[in-house]
């Protein structure tokens, strides 16, 4: 009798939920659930006071909707009889967190607490923890923080104890109020448990935690903030279990909310990028697995521990056991054509594009296709979110250069494509440079699916093969046979990642192979990039830094005046 497991994968505009089979990999049916509160960065649902610049947050409510809506909907598609269905594993983007009470309660759940914005989840991309994250590296390097160095010499403000010390700093009774703080994804399988974990992944790369050293000494988070010197101990734990763990069995609440059986095997949590690696046939060195959608994660296996300046750390077993598991990234990907599809095209494209009833970003996609590599005149950088790798630097914005009155927006379009194909080249560059080999790329997500060129471009740029996920859904499908591992070979699943990725995961026949005249042609636009890259990122040039904090004080003075 065939087996089957459930993924569920937290986005950062919807949820969705993949059910597998055990066999082989077999995607019988999913669904998705768009947030009702989708991300909260200009008021909370609770309040007309407008958020300040750079925060991110998301509604809780819209996690639980989540389980409620996918998993019933896709047991339905799919017809299985929920009795075979072994274990359910989730997946989260991180740092995505927020305070609870002791029997895991968001505050925002709260009267008192619902119109303080701290009380809220901070999503990933919440930046304003910015001055909280500059304080922890000068600390760290004060001190001789010897941890720094695993993170590429920076903690981001994405980060878990930037967001953590801004609430101390700016509400320091939502900090006293709360008996925990956790991440997202660690909070999502609590309330399908109703036993509180706390995975490796996220406690590794996003909270200063290692396997060998544990978190950070209570004298540095002294040295941060008093109230933060026992933060691990009151307010989190040290408990840190490994990827592909049963964290428990489904609650009767929710079974009742999902439609399975109590006791399903839950997963123990992880993160969307890293889950995606097994999912796409990576159980070895050499070959970066890129997860790509509104941001980039860039994935790479070693079997050696090396620092490699400014990404965004490493982890021993943070992906699967046995490896160390290096991360890096790009903030601003699918984000960066979006913006500029809602912003600078005009309207003609969008009637022509609903004339022929395509896409408009396949109408622009087939226009930048015709030009050759070199010949829009334009190089961009990547930053219009900020640099997460290497720079780490979220006060950094987007440049682009060779413009004149014949530039077209498919050219723009195409220059910012190449923006982020040569941010991801310096990333590789970064590793490959400080001993972690990579000779293969392979690609994951919304953007692989939908963009041919940019594929290519990637590949071109790279001068590498660049594979795509037989998943429409990798992390979710990722999810799902750490699910599978969870419940154990004995009830129909596997007793490794390892042999759960040699039955369920898989590659498209079909690759992008560099075109070695167009590499050539890009060696020579990166080296221009390379140049705007250390001259605005790297200090020569402050402008952009000095643009933000000009734009941060008038909107400050305005808001000060119109209240």
């Amino acid at each position: 009798m065939s087996r089957y497991v459930i993924g569920v994968d937290f986005g950062t505009e919807s949820g969705r939920a993949i059910l597998v089979d055990t066999a082989d990999g077999r995607e019988i049916a999913s669904d998705v659930y768009q947030y009702s509160n989708g991300v909260i960065d200009e008021r909370l649902p609770s309040s007309d006071q407008p958020l300040e610049t750079d925060w991110a947050l998301q509604d809780p409510q819209d996690y639980l909707r989540t389980f409620q809506n996918v998993i019933p909907n896709t047991i339905k598609k799919s017809g299985i009889n929920p009795e075979n269905i072994i274990g359910i594993g989730i997946d989260f983007t991180a740092c995505t967190m927020l305070p609870t009470t002791a029997d895991g309660t968001p505050l925002c759940f709260q009267p008192e607490w619902k119109d303080n914005p701290h009380a809220w989840v901070k999503l990933w991309k919440h930046h304003a923890a910015q001055p909280e994250a500059d304080l922890i590296n000068s600390t760290a390097r004060e001190m001789g923080e010897p941890w720094l160095e695993r993170y590429g010499g920076k903690i981001s403000s994405e980060w878990f104890f930037s967001k953590v010390l801004q609430i101390v700093h700016e509400a320091p009774e939502v900090y006293k109020a709360a008996d925990r703080m956790i991440e997202a994804a660690d909070w999502v399988v609590w309330q399908l448990t109703g036993v509180e974990t706390r995975n490796s992944c996220t406690a590794g790369y996003k909270a200063i935690w290692s396997k060998s050293e544990g978190f950070p000494s209570k004298d540095y988070f002294k040295a941060l903030h008093p109230m933060l010197e026992n933060v691990v101990d009151e307010k989190m734990s040290r408990d840190i279990r490994p990827a592909g763990q049963k964290a428990g069995g489904l609650s009767p609440q929710a079974a009742e909310w999902t439609g399975l059986k109590p006791g399903t095997a839950v997963a123990v949590a992880n993160v969307d990028a890293h889950v995606a690696v097994p999912a796409v046939t990576v159980t070895e060195a050499g070959r970066m697995v890129m997860i790509m959608g509104t941001s980039t994660c860039h994935m790479v296996l070693g079997k050696e521990e090396h620092l490699v300046p400014g990404i965004c750390g490493y982890v021993e077993d943070g992906i699967i056991p046995d490896f160390f598991g290096y991360e890096a990234g790009q903030s601003c990907v699918g984000d960066h054509f979006a913006w500029f599809v809602e912003n600078c095209v005009p309207g003609s494209y969008d009637q022509e594009a609903e004339e022929r009833g395509i896409g408009i970003h396949a109408l622009l996609e087939e226009k930048a296709s015709r030009y050759q590599a070199g010949e829009t005149g334009l190089v961009a950088l990547d930053w219009w979110n900020g640099n997460r790798s290497v720079l780490v630097d979220v006060d950094l914005a987007g440049v682009l250069v060779g413009m004149t009155l014949a530039t077209k927006p498919e050219e723009i379009y195409r220059a910012l494509i190449e923006a982020t194909a040569f941010g991801t080249r310096v990333i590789v560059e970064a590793f490959q440079q400080n001993g972690v080999p990579i000779h293969e790329l392979v690609a994951c997500g919304g953007l692989p699916e939908k963009n041919s060129l940019l594929m290519q471009i990637y590949s071109d740029v790279m001068g590498m093969p660049f594979k795509v996920s037989a998943s429409a859904q990798t992390p979710a499908l990722g999810s799902a046979m750490f699910g599978a591992v969870a419940a154990g070979k004995a009830a129909g699943g596997y007793d490794s990642i390892y042999e759960a990725a040699q039955a369920m995961a898989s590659l498209k026949e079909d690759y992008y192979k560099p075109d070695m005249e167009n590499h050539a042609v890009y060696n020579r636009l990166y080296t221009e990039y390379i140049q705007l890259h250390d001259y605005f990122g790297r200090g020569a040039n402050d402008v952009l830094k000095r643009l933000k904090a000009l734009k941060g004080e008038v909107l400050a003075d305005r808001t000060r005046k119109e209240s």
